[in-house]
């Protein structure tokens, strides 16, 4: 019987699935031993070969529709099978080695990657060992299991006991460590140690929020009212004072070796750092990274890489420094000795880097002497640079910038309702350019009604 044959295009295997009745098979008119054969479960696309013995084989390369496989991919897996052939190979052999070293490498356990590779890599990044720590403490019951094993059904599961545990953490902690366990797999894909991130494109659920949490975001992200700024300066302004009264009780009973408080401009680091972050909107992160060699005092601007985005930024990105924040920065700088070189505020006790909770006790006692709302944050101050600016009428593009988002669209989520009234103004005027009725100019007490343009 005279084989079938044409080009096995991708619209002639959508043909053949219809037609071509269980066991025919058709060959590729180009592609000497590449053909199709139909069964039960749809078209099988095969390469069949005669092997060093001289008798035929015939290896399937994969079912049509099936995963990735299409006509283009047969094709090449094809001509990629027939060159091992003409080179005295067995293409059964290789295909048989590949399957096993991607069954080894799906087979690779989560705790195995994460003690070896992983640890090194997260070794080299600052908070590396942060995001380790994380993986390890939330997932210990897939530390034992394949990496490529892992299912949208685990991620479920998982979210579903943590929220229902003792004491459920919130959503944005959970999403954290999930974030920490997708950028494992995603590095293990990466360098090929498993064929691909089993959870990519899986995302935990957000719950539905309630009544409170959705108040208490709102008291989150907010600016500060006029008198909650002047009583914000006035706390500072407290805190200092409540530090020099108590350096001299304790230079007036013994202690006079200390330093005097009564003639520096700042008592330790808590006002600049504030003040700082009030005037700049830096996030804390950056101020606690903030270095003597970012800071231009001549030419008013820092210039660092963003921690937050140095992931994918690594480049250094400028801010203009207002007269006031100069006039700060500029103070503690000569009460420092006029470093070059160095924190801009490092721990008083280690002289090092503060940890990232180091200002939450003093923003407190702060906050306290100020009379300010106990649900203010610290991170508020970034939010209240923000929206200051946006109701001053300055572009969002330019506030974007200043506050280092990665994304415009963060900006205009956030701070877009703050702008001042445009819309409200362009009706007022279009409204005022329409002509007014006679009743209403003779002063007539009826409601007035406009004289309705011809294209309104």
């Amino acid at each position: 019987m005279k084989e079938k044959t044409e080009r096995l295009t991708t619209r002639a295997l959508e043909r053949l699935a219809k037609e071509l009745p269980e066991g025919g098979e058709v060959w590729d008119n180009s592609e000497a031993g590449y053909h199709v054969r139909a069964g039960k479960r749809g078209l099988s696309l095969r390469v069949s070969y005669y092997n060093l013995a001289g008798k035929r084989r015939v290896l399937t390369l994969g079912r049509y529709g099936v995963g990735n496989m299409t006509a283009a991919k047969g094709r090449q897996d094809a001509a990629e099978v027939l060159a091992i052939v003409a080179q005295g190979g067995d293409p059964r052999a290789v295909l048989e080695e590949a399957r096993a070293e991607e069954q080894r490498q799906q087979q690779q356990t989560l705790g195995a990657y994460l003690s070896g590779p992983y640890t090194a890599y997260q070794n080299r990044k600052k908070d590396g060992a942060g995001s380790l720590r994380r993986i390890e403490k939330d997932f210990p019951d897939w530390l034992n299991s394949p990496m490529g094993s892992l299912t949208r059904a685990d991620v479920e599961r998982w979210q579903a006991e943590q929220e229902a545990a003792n004491k459920p953490r919130a959503f944005g902690t959970l999403k954290r460590s999930y974030d920490a366990l997708c950028g494992l797999l995603a590095h293990a894909a990466e360098r090929k140690v498993i064929p691909a991130n089993p959870l990519k494109g899986v995302k935990l659920q957000r719950p539905a929020m309630t009544e409170e949490k959705m108040a208490e975001q709102a008291s989150q992200r907010r600016y500060l009212e006029a008198e909650e700024v002047k009583a914000l300066f006035a706390g500072l302004e407290a805190y200092q004072e409540a530090k020099r009264e108590q350096r001299r009780n304790s230079r007036a009973h013994g202690k006079a070796y200390l330093p005097d408080l009564d003639g520096v401009a700042y008592v330790d680091h808590v006002a600049p750092w504030i003040l700082t972050m009030y005037y700049t909107g830096l996030r804390p992160g950056d101020l606690f990274g903030l270095r003597w060699e970012h800071i231009n005092l001549s030419f008013r601007t820092v210039r660092k890489t963003i921690e937050k985005t140095a992931h994918h930024r690594e480049e250094p990105q400028t801010f203009p420094l207002s007269t006031d924040a100069v006039g700060v920065l500029k103070a503690w700088h000569q009460q420092q000795g006029e470093p070059t070189t160095g924190l801009v505020f490092r721990s008083p006790r280690k002289g090092k880097r503060m940890s990232p909770t180091a200002m939450q006790k003093p923003w407190a006692t702060v906050r306290k002497l100020a009379g300010l709302p106990d649900d203010l944050l610290l991170y508020s101050l970034r939010h209240n640079f923000a929206s200051q600016l946006v109701m001053a009428g300055v572009d969002l593009l330019t506030v974007s910038k200043l506050m280092a988002h990665s994304d415009i669209q963060t900006t205009i989520q956030f701070y877009a309702h703050l702008r001042p009234d445009h819309s409200r103004h362009a009706v007022e005027a279009f409204a005022k350019a329409v002509p007014r009725a006679p009743a209403e100019e003779e002063g007539n007490k009826a409601p007035a009604i406009r004289v309705a343009a011809s294209n309104v």
